[in-house]
C-alpha cells in the first residue's frame, strides 16, 4: 500500500504546487526552524505591527528582545479576550432585529390610524414629525445598542436590546389595532 498524496481523500488538480508546501522547510531538520524563529521579521521604520501575529514581527525602531513578547503589553484587554458571537447569539440578534423592524411598522400603521384624531391636538406638521420619529426609534435603538455595546459583554447588550423591547412598544397599534376599533 503506497502513502502518497495520491491516497488522500480529497485531492484536486494543482495539489501537487510545490508553493503549496509549507512545511516543506522544515522537514529538512537543517536547523533553518530555529533560525527562522530567533530573528523575528523586521518592519521599516515608523511602523507598527497591528493584529493576529503581530508579536511575531520586530520594528526596525524597537529592540529585538521588546518585539518578542509572549502577550503584548499594548493591546487592549477588550482585544485579547474578545470571543466571536456564537451561532445562538447571531440568531438572538435576528429575532430581536425581526421585533424591532415589526415595532417600527407597528409605529407606522397605528400612527397612520390615529391621523385624523390627532389632528384636533397638534399641527399636522408637528404630526408628521412626531410620526417619523416613532417609525424609527425602534431601528435606531436597535442599531444604536448593537454600536455602541460592542465591547461590552452578550448579556449588557441583550438587556439593552430587552430595554427597547419593553420601552418602544407601539402603543397606537396595541390599542387601536390595524383594522380599528
Amino acid at each position: 500500500m503506497t502513502t502518497g498524496r495520491d491516497d488522500d481523500a480529497l485531492t484536486w488538480d494543482g495539489d501537487d504546487d510545490p508553493t503549496l508546501d509549507h512545511g516543506a522547510a522544515s522537514d529538512e531538520g537543517d536547523g533553518s526552524e530555529t533560525s527562522a524563529h530567533s530573528s523575528p521579521a523586521e518592519l521599516p521604520k515608523g511602523f507598527t505591527a497591528v493584529g493576529k501575529g503581530s508579536e511575531t514581527l520586530g520594528s526596525a525602531d524597537a529592540p529585538v528582545a521588546a518585539s518578542v513578547s509572549k502577550t503584548p503589553s499594548h493591546a487592549p484587554a477588550a482585544t485579547r479576550d474578545r470571543q466571536p458571537m456564537g451561532n445562538g447569539a447571531l440568531i438572538a440578534f435576528g429575532v430581536l432585529g425581526g421585533v424591532y423592524t415589526l415595532y417600527a411598522i407597528g409605529w407606522l400603521i397605528g400612527g397612520l390610524r390615529l391621523q385624523g384624531k390627532a389632528q384636533y391636538l397638534v399641527m399636522d406638521v408637528m404630526y408628521q414629525g412626531s410620526l417619523w420619529l416613532a417609525v424609527l426609534a425602534p431601528l435606531l435603538w436597535f442599531a444604536t445598542t448593537l454600536l455602541l455595546t460592542r465591547s461590552s459583554r452578550a448579556w449588557v447588550r441583550f438587556a439593552w436590546l430587552a430595554a427597547g423591547v419593553v420601552l418602544l412598544l407601539p402603543w397606537p397599534f396595541v390599542m387601536i389595532g390595524a383594522i380599528g376599533q
